[in-house]
């Protein structure tokens, strides 16, 4: 009889144990959730605690390939292991937005202190856009509506990742001819969602805003200084701004190439005064918006929607273009534009996380296939080497590899195929 009786005391004993730890694990979920939802944009954006990055993870060439559920969380845990808690995506019109929300759900299921927000874009079209049909710019896409129909349901769903919902990306720069629309679309689709909060039918903190070129923020020439815009700077919570001084290297490389009192320096002092001329040349950009936009005397935040460098190139960023893509200028603007913007209270969503394959198919080695922190196959490239060294990533993997570093962490190999920039052009 004793012995019966130990024999269900104890099993008593490991019955109310178990049931105490999952109760506790479900108050801890509970809590921390609670907490996710009660957290703001506000509360995050500019918070350098909270670093930002835009995400996409496509990892094969064919881009109808989705990443995959556990290939979603194996990203997730490899950012969060860098320190970013926001990443933006801007693909609803795919499984791949949900996909990435639904992925983050899970982590923090299984991990009550895993953090990851999400600012949620909106792809926005002009009509015939991508057809071979006239382009009408004024006009827009009647694809867009269930593109906010989708963004508006996947916010509700996860009113704890969704922090942010973006009405377009780059659709109002005029140089995207295939699909631009003009300001007073994105203007009506911002007014649809601010109504929507106030109705109750969104979070009354999720911030609305549009993710676009620093020129069709105002910053840009007077063909985009239309009353729209104002009525748009006026109607977004803060102005998601992008920024590329890399394609400027070609395209307006006033800043790129090596100035009459830099010509003794050596060649990694030339570069390194190249690359601080870049960061200098994005702040430039913010400046010309934050002008713009205080000259109709509004003041809100803004934050970098984008901005990026790319590690290789064979084309106009290449050894035989404006010598610009390699991996340690890469690193080097990575580093500068963190630093600036986290000194500023600025989010940076740097693009990318993750090197790309299918943004040009054709091309293994132009430049937007590789804008990536970390290669497709999970090498961190040299912006992440402090961080493999100080052990982030152990236990982590990427396609079944874990997290080395790239050129198997010899800088004098990577520096090989640096070059200086524009050495036949002096800046005066």
């Amino acid at each position: 009889m004793k012995n019966s009786f130990k024999i269900v005391l104890s099993l008593f004993l490991i019955a109310f144990t178990l049931s105490c730890k999952k109760n506790v694990k479900k108050e801890s979920l509970d809590s921390m959730t609670k907490k996710q939802t009660t957290i703001s944009a506000k509360d995050i954006l500019g918070n350098p605690n909270y670093l930002a990055i835009s995400y996409g993870g496509y990892r094969h060439v064919d881009h109808d390939i989705e990443p995959t559920i556990p290939e979603l969380k194996e990203d997730m845990k490899l950012l969060s292991a860098t320190g970013i808690k926001i990443i933006r995506t801007y693909k609803v019109h795919l499984p791949h937005a949900s996909n990435v929300l639904k992925a983050i759900s899970e982590l923090k299921k299984e991990d009550p202190n895993f953090e990851m927000y999400v600012m949620l874009g909106a792809w926005i079209d002009c009509k015939n856009a991508w057809t071979d049909k006239a382009p009408d710019h004024d006009t827009e896409s009647e694809a867009n509506t269930p593109q906010i129909e989708e963004a508006v349901r996947l916010a509700n769903q996860y009113p704890d990742i969704v922090k942010v919902i973006a009405v377009g990306n780059e659709a109002m720069v005029k140089w995207a001819a295939s699909y631009y629309v003009q300001p007073g679309v994105i203007l009506k689709w911002v007014n649809y969602l601010q109504e929507l909060k106030k109705s109750g039918k969104l979070q009354k903190d999720l911030w609305i805003t549009s993710s676009d070129n620093f020129a069709s923020w105002g910053g840009g020439g007077s063909e985009y200084h239309v009353p729209d815009l104002e009525k748009l700077i006026k109607a977004v919570d803060y102005i998601s701004m992008h920024t590329y001084p890399m394609h400027d290297t070609h395209y307006n490389p006033v800043f790129w190439g090596v100035k009459e009192n830099e010509s003794a320096l050596s060649e990694i002092g030339k570069i390194d005064a190249a690359m601080l001329r870049a960061k200098e040349y994005a702040i430039s950009q913010y400046d010309s918006v934050s002008n713009y936009m205080k000259s109709l005397g509004v003041n809100k935040p803004i934050h970098i929607g984008e901005t990026g460098w790319a590690t290789i190139s064979n084309g106009f960023y290449g050894p035989s273009g404006s010598k610009a893509s390699d991996e340690y200028k890469s690193g080097m603007y990575y580093k500068h534009m963190r630093d600036w913007t986290n000194s500023a209270g600025m989010s940076c969503f740097y693009f990318e996380g993750f090197d790309e394959p299918w943004k040009d198919s054709q091309n293994e080695k132009g430049s937007e296939n590789h804008f990536g922190l970390f290669t497709v196959d999970g090498e961190a490239k040299y912006a992440l080497w402090d961080l493999v060294d100080k052990g982030v990533f152990n236990g982590l993997t990427r396609n079944g590899n874990e997290i080395t570093k790239s050129y198997g962490g010899n800088k004098e190999a990577l520096m090989k195929e640096v070059l200086v920039p524009a050495t036949d052009k002096v800046i005066m």
